[in-house]
């Protein structure tokens, strides 16, 4: 679930060295699956560890996660690294804004998921969103902008040669065309 470095084992060991005996670390999300999600690691003292807590064992140390957060710290990396610049704790956690879906999830969540994950982070970058209204019988991806896409004089491009062909590409087979319903009103909200 989680990969802590060799590094970065042994960093905590050090940290722990410090504490009360019985503390390990905590790992958690604030935000788990919105685009404000944040990562974090403290201090676990032993009597902080509730029923519901997943304990991951590594050497001379625990690492606790919360029930909320363990969908959203899949495939998540810590590494502790030094460079000229000093030393650093990295944590990667690629599933931490949008919880990954299972492998026998239904097609709209998996276009959904790669929305989520991929193509609305670029589109937070204009204040806008995308979501999946619904998937038609015949493989059509019917989608609703919002935000700063709503009125944008850029939404079909972005619609036709970004988000269709990525979707198009992913789900090949599965979807034939991506449509945009969105009732689109120029406001001081759109982007272009």
């Amino acid at each position: 679930m989680i990969t802590i470095s060799e590094q970065a084992q042994s960093h905590f060991r050090k940290l722990l060295e410090k504490q009360a005996a019985g503390t390990h670390i905590r790992v958690f999300v604030v935000n788990p699956g919105t685009v404000s999600a944040e990562c974090g690691v403290s201090y676990c003292p032993a009597d902080a560890v509730e029923s519901t807590d997943l304990e991951l064992p590594f050497e001379g140390f625990m690492a606790i996660v919360d029930a909320e957060s363990k969908p959203f710290l899949v495939d998540a990396e810590i590494d502790f690294v030094t460079d000229q610049m000093g030393s650093q704790l990295t944590l990667k956690a690629p599933n931490a804004k949008v919880r990954k879906v299972n492998d026998d999830a239904s097609l709209k969540e998996k276009v959904q998921y790669v929305i989520d994950a991929e193509i609305n982070p670029q589109l937070a970058n204009h204040g806008g969103r995308v979501s999946v209204v619904e998937l038609t019988e015949d493989g059509v991806a019917v989608l609703q902008f919002g935000g700063g896409c709503n009125g944008c004089s850029q939404v079909d491009l972005t619609l036709k040669e970004g988000i269709e062909k990525e979707l198009l590409q992913r789900f090949a087979g599965e979807l034939t065309a991506v449509r945009d319903v969105t009732d689109h009103q120029r406001g001081e909200h759109s982007y272009y």
